[in-house]
């Protein structure tokens, strides 16, 4: 007889563990600051790094949860636009720690002028920890398929590391 307890604790991880990464997205496109944070543990890390390597960027390891969100923040509020979108979720789980893996398509658009893009399909290979009932990003990987447009004018401005 199945431990029914069980399977529904094993759907309510998964349910959080994706729901960190909405999060981050949601956090993002919304500019919405508390969300975002939200997705993080304290000493998070996120590595942009390979993605930005395919449009010549060097960007640097960034760390820590409120590092992290002020970044972002800081170089999108008031000059770009985003949206994303997180499909294929796969999801292993080990006790209080679990891995991800994710295709994130992001669109980025200067405010100032929407023909100003860069849509980026990426790959994320996430590490989260639990937090109480919760799950949050630990460290976070972001691979490039491919990318349109110009990410260079979307990540310079106000960008570290360019």
């Amino acid at each position: 007889m199945p431990d029914v307890t069980a399977e529904v604790l094993a759907l309510h991880d998964h349910l959080e563990i994706v729901d960190a990464l909405h999060r981050f997205a949601l956090g993002q496109d919304l500019k919405d600051r508390e969300l975002f944070a939200s997705a993080f543990t304290a000493e998070a890390e996120l590595d942009f790094r390979p993605a930005a390597e395919k449009w010549g960027a060097r960007p640097p390891l960034m760390s820590g949860r409120d590092s992290i969100v002020s970044t972002i923040l800081a170089l999108f509020t008031g000059r770009v636009d985003t949206t994303h979108q997180v499909t294929n979720p796969r999801v292993a789980v080990e006790g209080d720690t679990a891995g991800m893996t994710a295709l994130v398509e992001a669109q980025h658009l200067l405010s100032a002028d929407h023909g100003v893009f860069a849509l980026l399909k990426n790959r994320y290979v996430v590490e989260l920890a639990r937090d109480g009932a919760r799950w949050r990003i630990h460290r976070l990987r972001i691979e490039n398929a491919w990318f349109t447009g110009d990410p260079v004018a979307i990540f310079t401005t106000g960008s570290p590391g360019r």
